[in-house]
């Protein structure tokens, strides 16, 4: 790191420090005259190290995941802003929030893209990455929570589990992150406390740890139930930024009806809690079986924590970041409360001991920088102007320069130890799942710790047992054709597309081998959209989109095998080729099923052309997307010129006898309604051959549950923004691939041949 970089960082973190110290910190007048500080005096901090390696038990690397609108980035905003990384509120609706830097995500006022931010908290580092709630960017989600250690899932409370709030907890569950919950909005008239949502929706195990004082707008504050306080927020105007608050013992002057609350809610915490850990339980029944009440609150604090790691209970938590209330709390619970990344098992890190081990997760593209590639360090030190060996491209390459991400501003640091996220210039080749490396040999020596201590022969590969699992990436939904304004800028479209390719996983670029017109592939109109509006934005180039299409699938019914025979003479020479072929289906009714095109072939290591031609372009039309069905054996005996046209007569002959489906994207829809409009949304429903599954009431509307085609959703925000009077909202979310009766499959296949 250049002296100047240095001298530049340094005059940051103290300038940051002394602002922070010139606002009089975060502090809580108690009813004792003792002050609390929620933030850093210059005295916290030690060295330039110690900020930017600090102990790898003080580190907390999470998510904020929400359905949309729930309030994550204003939640982000507040953490910011108390932690004293920024100097002013920002609000989404004013388009100045830290994490939506992008231009697309303050003209609509959602977030697009994740953001990864660097903070301090009480001693404590916080690595945080803001996801979005949209469910066509639900790939920022995945890779977001693949590299994370633990996540906050935030709710409105006034509607509870929501449809994309579902899907983002699925997803912490699939990769066994530990969670706490904040009910936010509690400001709100409508808003309702209430863990019952969390339960039956989530099946979660919540763990109340506060109790709301006041509802609605009389939302003041919150009593928290270790240390049996009250936390209050007197604030004046709304201009005033919640950093002073009131902390006072609840006594009984306090109204009789909290009171009884709070006490039978400590009750029911304690025994919670005994129940899911048994160190706990054993305390309570040694030390304190004649009053429970008595248990210490760092006891409790613990075994609550304890029981988080272990994902057997999640700490929930309430407040109003709009109004300022109950963000601090909330920074306090993710430092208690969930993991340092050493207290993350992850098996196949042991392999490589002190050598660098690191995952690629994220990549952006800098016009003055290049590709700027996000790491995840599980072992080692990574540092500037060093070599490091990516194994999954088997390649070497340089890094130049080191960052520590803040939003869209970065600080160059000298090195960066396990535990972090650090951001990298220089690596041109790396993509999203890849693995980071010191170098070739230490991938190797982590390759033969591995195979010793397992004791078994290599399998699947030389580094199949020392590579990171990736990121997963989910299949798109639409796509459309993408042409330049003219041939001239054919090239620059082209370095667009693969420059954002590699910057979104999800997005698919093909070129149609009948047409030649390039296939833009996306997960919705909204994914599609904003990467139009990319390209002309970031590149400068004009572009026309086709009409949006659904991406069907293709499957087979049944399993056959068929076999035949070329007997041909070529000159003096008899030539016979013998090609025998088995196909059978896949299960990929279910959005979780197989996705995958399986060869196995007997022949030269590679799928014959003829037959890999045949598989692309599908049973019954090259514009259906994502043929899904095995090929289990492929024989040929001889080599002759034909042997390409026959063995995809004979693929071609076996795809009939297995005879063709079409399985459409069935997406599952959430409409919150008034009731008054209701009629006309179930109208107009029925019109797109939905399946209503239920309708249930929250307050005032109704909540409308259905299964739709994804077909029959094109434009539909527009329709029941009119039908409803623009009061409505609703949600989509990929629910299965189903069969299309045989009509519908005709109309479709005879309007996809240009027939209709």
């Amino acid at each position: 790191m250049s002296g100047r970089a240095l001298q530049t960082f340094s005059r940051m973190i103290w300038g940051r420090y002394l602002l922070t110290a010139g606002l009089q910190g975060c502090r809580c007048r108690l009813s004792c005259h003792l002050k609390r500080h929620y933030s850093f005096l210059p005295d916290d901090v030690k060295s330039l190290r110690a900020v930017v390696n600090p102990d790898i038990s003080k580190i907390r690397n999470i998510g904020i995941m929400a359905h949309i609108d729930a309030g994550k980035t204003t939640t982000t905003e507040r953490m910011l802003y108390y932690s004293g990384y920024t100097r002013a509120l920002g609000d989404v609706d004013d388009g100045d929030t830290v994490t939506d830097f992008m231009a697309q995500e303050r003209e609509r006022g959602i977030t697009i893209q994740s953001a990864a931010v660097t903070f301090d908290w009480k001693s404590h580092r916080i690595n945080l990455i803001d996801t979005p709630g949209h469910v066509d960017f639900t790939l920022e989600v995945e890779r977001a929570l693949r590299v994370l250690d633990g996540a906050v899932a935030v709710f409105d409370a006034s509607a509870g589990v929501e449809a994309q709030t579902l899907t983002v907890w699925r997803q912490a569950e699939k990769h066994h992150i530990p969670c706490v919950c904040f009910l936010n909005k509690m400001d709100k008239p409508a808003a309702n406390f209430s863990i019952e949502s969390i339960k039956q929706k989530l099946k979660a195990n919540p763990v109340l740890l506060q109790i709301p004082v006041g509802s609605g707008k009389n939302f003041t504050g919150v009593v928290d139930l270790l240390t049996n306080q009250k936390l209050i927020w007197k604030l004046k105007s709304m201009r005033d930024d919640g950093r002073v608050f009131e902390i006072k013992a609840l006594d009984q002057s306090d109204d009789p009806e909290l009171l009884q609350v709070v006490g039978e809610a400590r009750t029911a915490l304690i025994e919670q809690v005994a129940d899911l850990d048994d160190e706990f339980a054993e305390l309570l029944l040694t030390n304190f079986s004649d009053n429970f009440d008595a248990v210490p609150s760092i006891k409790l604090q613990e075994a609550i924590r304890r029981v988080t790691l272990a994902r057997k209970g999640v700490p929930v938590l309430c407040g109003s970041s709009l109004r300022n209330k109950g963000v601090q709390p909330l920074l306090d619970a993710i430092t208690a409360y969930l993991p340092a990344p050493n207290e993350r098992h992850h098996d196949l890190v042991r392999w490589y001991k002190d050598d660098l081990c690191a995952l690629a997760f994220k990549v952006l593209h800098d016009k003055q920088r290049g590709p700027l590639v996000f790491l995840r360090i599980y072992s080692g030190t990574l540092k500037p102007q060093t070599a490091i060996h990516n194994i999954n491209r088997n390649s070497t390459e340089r890094m130049s320069r080191l960052l520590v991400p803040f939003a869209d501003q970065h600080v160059e640091i000298p090195s960066m130890t396990a535990g972090n996220i650090a951001l990298t210039v220089g690596l041109k080749q790396t993509v999203t799942g890849d693995t980071i490396v010191s170098s070739k040999a230490a991938a190797a020596a982590a390759a033969r710790r591995a195979q010793n201590d397992s004791g078994a022969e290599k399998k699947g590969g030389e580094h199949a047992n020392i590579i990171l699992s990736g990121v997963e990436v989910p299949d798109p939904v639409f796509f459309c054709t993408i042409e330049p304004p003219s041939m001239a800028k054919q090239a620059d479209l082209e370095n667009a597309l693969n420059c954002l390719q590699r910057e979104d996983p999800s997005l698919k670029v093909r070129v149609d081998p009948d047409s030649g017109q390039t296939i833009l592939c996306g997960m919705g109109e909204l994914h599609i959209e904003i990467i139009h509006d990319r390209i002309r934005r970031e590149y400068g180039i004009e572009t026309h989109l086709g009409p949006l299409q659904v991406a069907y699938r293709e499957t087979i019914l049944n399993e056959v095998s068929t076999t035949d025979t070329l007997d041909r003479t070529v000159g003096e020479r008899r030539h016979v080729v013998t090609v025998e072929l088995a196909v059978r289906p896949v299960d990929i009714t279910s959005v979780g099923g197989s996705c995958e095109i399986t060869f196995t072939e007997k022949l030269e290591g590679q799928l014959l052309p003829g037959v890999k031609e045949a598989v692309e372009n599908g049973v019954h039309s090259s514009y259906l997307q994502g043929k899904q069905f095995s090929v289990t054996a492929v024989t040929v005996n001889d080599s002759i010129i034909n042997r390409r046209t026959t063995a995809l007569f004979v693929w071609m002959q076996a795809l009939r006898l297995a005879g063709g489906q079409v399985l459409e994207p069935v997406m599952s829809l959430e409409v919150t309604v008034g009731e008054e409009h209701l009629s006309s949304v179930l109208g107009d429903l029925a019109q797109r051959r939905g399946t209503v599954r239920d309708i249930q009431s929250r307050h005032d509307n109704k909540v409308l549950l259905a299964t739709v085609p994804l077909a029959e959703m094109m434009g539909y925000s527009t329709i029941l923004r009119t039908v409803t009077s623009g009061n409505a909202t609703f949600s989509l979310e990929l629910d299965a691939y189903e069969a299309m009766n045989p009509q519908e499959q005709n109309t479709l296949l005879k309007r996809m041949a240009g027939l209709l």
